[in-house]
């Protein structure tokens, strides 16, 4: 009878472990196929809520890179100004918009800002994040410690490589940029 028990615990175990694993997976779609990202639920609670949140409310849908540096990063998630289907779309002012929520405490954390990082945009103000991230081209150790990483691109990184670049005397603003299809959960 304790075989059995044990492994009934053991499956139990394993189901589990799985379906915690699948709820912090995404799938960002972009012109180019789909990119696969894992969300850190325990270093970044609040953001990757967040980022669910408005994620599953496709509240990211069409929403453009419009701050995109060769060698660097790639900035989206102004879901105010940035959603080019929304009558607010602005791409002048994309990058100055959040969403309707607060704005997030920060959870700096010892991951660091590694090629496919996904980290919270913010400004000067540590607590200022709000919808708006990016995605590290290459590793970015000048960052660490003073943004929150919330997640990594897994599987499709050539994808995010194809993003179109910004003008680099312009703060890597884009003109005619690359958007998200799609933001969802697994």
């Amino acid at each position: 009878m304790s075989k059995i028990l044990i492994k009934i615990t053991i499956f139990f175990f394993l189901i589990t472990n799985q379906l915690i694993a699948e709820e912090n997976i995404m799938i960002l779609k972009l012109k180019d196929g789909e990119v696969k990202i894992e969300l850190f639920e325990d270093v970044a609670p609040l953001h990757v809520k967040r980022i669910k949140e408005l994620a599953n409310a496709g509240k990211y849908d069409n929403v453009v890179f419009h701050r995109v540096i060769d060698g660097f990063m790639a900035q989206t998630g102004d879901i105010k100004f940035g959603n080019s289907n929304s009558p607010d779309f602005n791409l002048r002012m994309a990058g100055m918009g959040g969403s309707d929520l607060p704005d997030l405490k920060q959870e700096f954390n010892s991951l660091p800002h590694d090629r496919g990082t996904l980290s919270m945009a913010r400004s000067s103000d540590p607590n200022s994040a709000n919808s708006q991230f990016f995605i590290c081209f290459k590793p970015a150790p000048f960052l660490d410690r003073q943004y929150t990483v919330f997640g990594k691109v897994i599987e499709g990184m050539e994808f995010v490589d194809k993003i179109k670049r910004g003008d680099e005397n312009n703060n890597g603003a884009v003109t005619d940029p690359d958007k998200i299809i799609s933001f969802k959960s697994l």
